[in-house]
C-alpha cells in the first residue's frame, strides 16, 4: 500500500498531466485556473484510497480520481455564480476573472472532461463507475437547489437541513469511495458500506463547518467568522435555536435587512451561548462521526487496510479552519 503522502505525489502528477485542448483559449484557460488554485484534494485522494484499502494499486483509479477533481472543481465555478462569489480559495472566481458566460460554458465542458477521464477506467468496471459517478453528481445538484429554496423558506426543519447537506457535500464524498471500491473489485456490501462511511463523515463534516463560521478562531479561520449569521444562512446552529426559543431578540436580528454587522454576530452569538447551541451542534456532529466510524469498521477488510482512511476521516473532522 502507498502512504497518504505517496497518494497526494500520485493526484499531484495526474493534476499536472490533465491536457485540456488550445483553443478556443477561453473556454479551457479557466478550467486549468480552477483546478490549479489547490485546496484539500481530499475528494480524489478518497477515490485512491478506497482503491487501496480493498487491496488494489491506487494506480488503477488515478482517471476516475481526475473526474471527481474535475467534477467537483466545475460545481464550484457554478456555485461561485450563483452565490456571486468574489473569490474562491483567496483569488478571483473564474466568472469574476473571465466573465459569467464564459463560466458557465466552461463549467459545462468541465462535466464533459469529466465524463472523458471516466470513459479511461477499465470497462469490466464502466457501467458501475458511471452509475455512481451520475447518482452522485445529481444528487449534488439536488442539494443545491435545495439549499438555494431554503433561503426563501422560514419552516426548514433540521431534518430537511442534514438531507440537503447530505446531498449537496456529503454524496460525493461517498460517491468519490464508492468509485474507489468498485475499480478494486470490492464486494457490492463493501462498496455500500464505505459510501455510507463517506456521507456520514461529510454530514459530520459540514456540521463541523457550520460550527467554525461562528466559533473558529479568526487568525486560522479562511472565510469571515460569522459569515453565516450575517447571511441568515439556514445552518445547523440557527435552525436548532429557531426550534428551542420564540427569542424576539433572535427574530429581530433576522428580520433586520441594515443592521451591524459586528453587533449582529455577537448578539446572535451571544443567544447561541445561552441555549447551548454549539454543545448541540457538536453532539449531532460526534452522532454522524460514530456511525461513519462503524460503517468502516463492519467492512470486512483486514484492520491494517483502514488506518490511513480512519486517520484522514478523523482530521477533517479535528480541523479549526
Amino acid at each position: 500500500m502507498h502512504t497518504t503522502e505517496q497518494l497526494q505525489q500520485i493526484l499531484d502528477t495526474a493534476i499536472q498531466n490533465l491536457k485540456f485542448p488550445d483553443h478556443p483559449k477561453q473556454l479551457y484557460d479557466p478550467i486549468s485556473y480552477i483546478i490549479n488554485l489547490g485546496g484539500k484534494r481530499v475528494r480524489p485522494l478518497l477515490v485512491l484510497m478506497a482503491t487501496e484499502l480493498f487491496g488494489a494499486d491506487a494506480n488503477e483509479s488515478v482517471h476516475a480520481a481526475m473526474a471527481i477533481e474535475i467534477f467537483h472543481n466545475f460545481t464550484l465555478v457554478h456555485d461561485d455564480i450563483m452565490d456571486n462569489a468574489p473569490l474562491r480559495r483567496g483569488q478571483a472566481t473564474v466568472h469574476e476573472k473571465w466573465s459569467t458566460n464564459v463560466a458557465i460554458l466552461s463549467g459545462d465542458v468541465m462535466m464533459v472532461e469529466a465524463n472523458k477521464n471516466l470513459a479511461k477506467v477499465n470497462p469490466v468496471f464502466l457501467k458501475d463507475v458511471l452509475d455512481t459517478f451520475n447518482a452522485t453528481a445529481q444528487g449534488v445538484c439536488e442539494g443545491q437547489q435545495l439549499d438555494m429554496e431554503f433561503e426563501g423558506r422560514d419552516d426548514v426543519s433540521i431534518e430537511e437541513y442534514i438531507n440537503m447537506i447530505r446531498l449537496k457535500t456529503a454524496v460525493l464524498l461517498g460517491g468519490a469511495l464508492k468509485l474507489g471500491a468498485i475499480i478494486a473489485g470490492a464486494s457490492a456490501k463493501d462498496a455500500d458500506l464505505i459510501e455510507q462511511f463517506g456521507e456520514n463523515i461529510g454530514i459530520a463534516f459540514q456540521l463541523q463547518d457550520d460550527i467554525l463560521d461562528v466559533y473558529a478562531d479568526p487568525e486560522k479561520f479562511g472565510k469571515q467568522v460569522g459569515g453565516d449569521i450575517i447571511a441568515n444562512k439556514k445552518t445547523f446552529l440557527l435552525l436548532k435555536a429557531l426550534a428551542k426559543t420564540d427569542s424576539l431578540e433572535l427574530q429581530g436580528w433576522i428580520a433586520n435587512s441594515n443592521p451591524n454587522i459586528q453587533e449582529k454576530v455577537q448578539a446572535v452569538t451571544a443567544i447561541y451561548n445561552e441555549l447551548q447551541i454549539r454543545e448541540e451542534a457538536e453532539k449531532e456532529m460526534m452522532k454522524y462521526a460514530a456511525v461513519a466510524f462503524q460503517n468502516l469498521k463492519d467492512i470486512e477488510v483486514p484492520l491494517a487496510n483502514k488506518h490511513d482512511l480512519h486517520e484522514l476521516a478523523e482530521q477533517l473532522l479535528k480541523r479549526n479552519n
